[in-house]
């Protein structure tokens, strides 16, 4: 049987009308809650490159650790669907941190600060690299239209 909205029902169309609400409060609350995150992150980064002794220092920077790549490769994919677009991220994310940590362990030149940059540096060019690609393919396709 299918849940059929009566819109003559006026206790359906309150209920039409919480559920279009509750995704405008969502959509405009998602902003803030990146830009908290992106704070938290840039935080947790300054305080493992400054070498600063804080209790927040470790969660801060394993944030940072997790969110910076999950953000670049995320950016990269622009055509999922936010679920798979989060669960690829995060893996990515994870791949991209065990990758940093094994070249640097290969080299002999592991140490935290250059963990926390080398990973900075990596999602940034990643991040890059996707606007730039987003950019150009707009480029092409206005061309053509």
């Amino acid at each position: 049987m299918q849940n059929v909205t009566d819109l003559t029902d006026p206790t359906e169309l309150d209920h039409a009308d919480d559920r279009v609400g509750r995704r405008a409060r969502t959509a405009e609350s998602l902003p803030l809650a990146v830009g908290a995150a992106v704070a938290i992150a840039g935080v947790g980064a300054v305080l493992a490159l400054a070498d600063i002794g804080s209790p927040l220092r470790a969660p801060l920077t394993l944030f940072f650790l997790v969110m910076a790549p999950a953000g670049a490769v995320a950016a990269a994919l622009r055509g999922l669907d936010p679920l798979s677009r989060s669960v690829v991220a995060a893996g990515g994310a994870v791949a991209i941190d065990l990758l940093v940590a094994q070249t640097m362990l290969a080299l002999h030149s592991w140490s935290v600060r250059g963990g926390v940059a080398a990973v900075a540096i990596v999602s940034l060019l990643l991040f890059l690299l996707a606007h730039v690609c987003r950019h150009r393919d707009g480029a092409h396709r206005s061309r053509a239209a």
